[in-house]
């Protein structure tokens, strides 16, 4: 019987197999996907003297063991096979045979005095078994669960494993502290009525061997071939220049991830060459100190402590030179004069921020002037039947109501428009004559009419005048 199919659910799922008695296997691959072993020396015919006898056995998951074929049965991968167990049998599926087995065996250090053996090649009856103990496995885990919360335990069940013959059930959780399950193991027995066995398991054991896929996007590590979990702790971030998130940092185990560890190696020997992150370099401006380094441009950013605005960036060679000459108590020429800054796109942020001229635009009114000039080139010239327009008064500040003999202020004389603008007729033409002759008589006592100004026309209103309010002077005397 041989097996080829992946399928990332439990061992309840079809892969269409046929055992050696020519019936039709349903529940015999399982999480294959789950340290899953290439074998690379299938295509190569090994004598028979150096023969292994054993043979790698893949069960629920990832909990793989290593058997001895005593009977020396043909077997491949994807055999259905009757192990030994205790109590009574187990069925599980062949996953590595020949030389590699001997590979993993050294690498995960099985012993291979008094092995476990391999009965026979799984018949029909005993794959009906093990199909119908999978089935049950999802609802004793949710019993389960609600068991253990009753109780009032500190604990989490993560999966539930029946042997295949139906005799033990084994649980597998995990917890922050040790568990007294005395009393859990009394209401397994009485509620499922067979052998109970607890087995607790780390963080990362449960995401092995529940599954999934990463932030990478890929399967998760310790699912696929990852066996050995190695501690990682926030130093393996700060020495690859890493943020301390640990929503970014962690797995879905709820640690750090596996994978900081991969590349420490390499970050470790090229910071070797660069010098203490907290180097303090003495210039002729001031004292200055490390904010950045980059491994990979092989550069570092200093500022000095009392500006740390602009960022100046160096070579790990021209610091190092630098360091020297302080070492020789001679300080060293400013960052300015050695590199150019360079201000990060917060800096300048912050500074713009911080103008006072942040809300007006440079060249506005030339923007407009030049918008308008082109804007009026389209536009027909309706002025032509008003007249010539009068000059502008020499000095642009000087207003022309202030342009009098005797420095009076007086009223600017309105323009009249013109009867082409004037279309729409006048609605209160019998209002205005009433207002210009009550107010007419009183401009008249003011005395504000200048001479050198031309008259009013008797049909427009005048304009109010506007007084400017000034502060009492301070009387220095008193």
């Amino acid at each position: 019987m041989s097996c080829g199919c992946k399928t990332s659910g439990d061992s309840a799922h079809s892969c269409g197999t046929k055992s050696a008695n020519g019936c039709e296997s349903v529940n015999t691959c399982g999480n294959s996907y789950k340290l899953s072993v290439f074998d690379w020396l299938s295509n190569v015919q090994n004598p028979a003297s150096n023969r292994c006898d054993f043979v790698e056995v893949r069960f629920k998951n990832d909990r793989k063991l290593f058997y001895k074929n005593v009977n020396n049965i043909p077997l491949h991968i994807g055999s259905i096979v009757t192990v030994e167990s205790s109590p009574g049998h187990d069925v599980g599926v062949v996953s590595l045979t020949g030389e590699l087995v001997k590979i993993q065996m050294k690498k995960k250090r099985a012993s291979e005095e008094n092995p476990l053996k391999i009965y026979r090649l799984a018949n029909q009856k005993d794959i009906e078994v093990w199909q119908e103990a999978r089935k049950k496995e999802e609802n004793v885990k949710i019993e389960a669960r609600k068991i253990s919360h009753r109780i009032g335990l500190e604990m989490k069940i993560t999966d539930v494993e029946y042997q295949g013959d139906s005799s033990k059930v084994t649980f597998y959780y995990t917890a922050d502290n040790r568990v007294d399950f005395r009393m859990l193991i009394k209401e397994f027995a009485g509620a499922f009525r067979t052998k109970i066995d607890m087995k607790q398991i780390g963080f990362r054991q449960e995401a092995a061997k529940v599954g999934g896929i990463g932030s990478c996007g890929r399967e998760l590590c310790c699912s696929t071939w990852l066996t050995d979990f190695r501690s990682v702790n926030t130093n393996v971030a700060r020495y690859q220049q890493l943020s301390i998130n640990p929503q970014k940092l962690a797995g879905q185990c709820g640690k750090l991830k596996c994978c900081l560890n991969y590349e420490l190696d390499s970050y470790l020997d090229a910071l070797s060459h660069f010098p203490s992150s907290s180097t303090m370099i003495d210039t002729e401006k001031g004292r200055a100190f490390c904010i950045k380094i980059d491994v990979f441009k092989k550069k570092m950013w200093f500022a000095y402590v009392d500006s740390s605005m602009a960022w100046y960036d160096f070579d790990v060679d021209l610091v190092k030179k630098m360091i020297s000459q302080n070492k020789r108590g001679e300080k060293t020429l400013p960052l300015e004069d050695l590199k150019q800054p360079e201000i990060s796109v917060k800096t300048v942020d912050l500074i713009q921020e911080n103008s006072v001229d942040r809300f007006e635009k440079k060249n506005r009114g030339f923007n407009k002037n030049r918008n308008q000039g082109n804007h009026n080139q389209n536009r027909p010239n309706n002025n032509q039947n008003q007249g010539p327009r009068k000059p502008r008064p020499e000095n642009n500040n000087e207003k022309p109501q202030d342009r009098t003999d005797k420095g009076e202020r007086t009223e600017r004389p309105e323009r009249q428009p013109s009867p082409e603008k004037n279309t729409r007729p006048n609605q209160n033409n019998n209002q205005r004559p009433q207002k210009q002759q009550q107010q007419k008589p009183q401009a008249e006592k003011a005395g504000a009419v200048n001479n050198d100004v031309e008259k009013k026309p008797e049909n427009q209103q005048p304009k109010k005048k506007f007084k400017k309010k000034f502060p009492p002077k301070k009387d220095n005397n008193a």
